[in-house]
């Protein structure tokens, strides 16, 4: 792997730095800061993140840089090290902020109907005893939406449950049931 001579500079840089040259860390901080903000920015937008999140990974970089630089292998090239640190801090922030997927249950609600249920599957597929295997209130909010036929609202005012929160567990549920399903 080839490195560019702007790497090469920022390394040579850093070298010096790791050696006690705090006009050498200086110069590195100002040169590589750009890049990492530019390289943040395309992470970003690859994890379909805010582009308002670029800057906070970028100090969290930063901040990383300068804690960890003594576990850089001078030997190697600088570039993929930095790379790998923008990619994980930016993973960590979306971790922290819980960026989860929200699809609306209206949006899924026509794939949740039961259709006919042959005499052979409602044997193997015994409904009680499949949603004994599901914890509190998971059982309860997969019986009234899905068995009952009571909407979300109706439900969470029912459990004294958020809509997201009904809205969650249905979906962790039916996840589950799946899964128990495929099993057997």
């Amino acid at each position: 792997m080839k490195q560019s001579a702007r790497e090469e500079e920022w390394a040579a840089w850093l070298r010096l730095a790791m050696n006690g040259d705090a006009q050498a860390y200086n110069r590195f901080l100002i040169a590589v800061t750009p890049h990492l903000r530019a390289m943040a920015r395309r992470r970003c937008d690859q994890y379909g993140a805010p582009a308002s999140e670029a800057e906070d990974v970028v100090q969290e970089v930063l901040l990383a840089v300068h804690l960890k630089r003594a576990t850089w292998d001078t030997t190697r090239p600088l570039g993929p090290w930095l790379t790998t640190i923008v990619r994980n801090k930016l993973v960590d922030s979306l971790r922290r902020r819980g960026r989860h997927a929200h699809v609306p249950i209206e949006d899924v609600a026509d794939f949740l109907e039961a259709g006919e249920v042959s005499s052979d599957a409602a044997d193997r597929l015994d409904t009680e005893s499949v949603l004994a295997r599901l914890k509190d209130p998971q059982r309860d909010i997969v019986r009234s939406i899905s068995l009952e036929g009571k909407g979300v609202r109706e439900t969470a005012a029912r459990l004294k449950m958020s809509e997201v929160a009904v809205r969650v567990a249905l979906h962790r549920a039916l996840k589950s049931l799946a899964a128990l399903y495929r099993s057997e």
